[in-house]
């Protein structure tokens, strides 16, 4: 993780974009590349969706990756590490969601 958060912020301060990396349109950004990432499926039935997947995966994978570029950086940015964050919330997700109850 730490390697490519090295490298997203060395595109970042090679373009001197810090400036427009702020909590709020960093968020922003995420939602706006969620909803690209929600725009190759909208409409599109099962059926539909594996067959668009097979045709347009390296399209879906840019959007992914755009995702988690902007959140890697967000976190970083707040000073939270996401490998922490991430194994916090899976075990309040562990409490909340008991196998017992499938």
């Amino acid at each position: 993780m730490q390697d490519i958060l090295k490298e997203i912020k060395k595109f970042r301060d090679e373009r001197k974009w810090m400036k427009f990396h702020n909590p709020k349109d960093m968020a922003v950004s995420i939602t706006i590349e969620a909803a690209e990432l929600l725009e190759h499926f909208q409409w599109k039935n099962k059926a539909e969706v594996k067959k668009y997947i097979k045709t347009h995966k390296g399209e879906i994978a840019d959007e992914i990756a755009d995702v988690c570029m902007y959140l890697f950086e967000l976190a970083d940015n707040l000073g939270i590490s996401l490998k922490e964050a991430m194994i916090k919330k899976l075990e309040k997700n562990k409490i909340k969601y008991p196998v017992s109850k499938r």
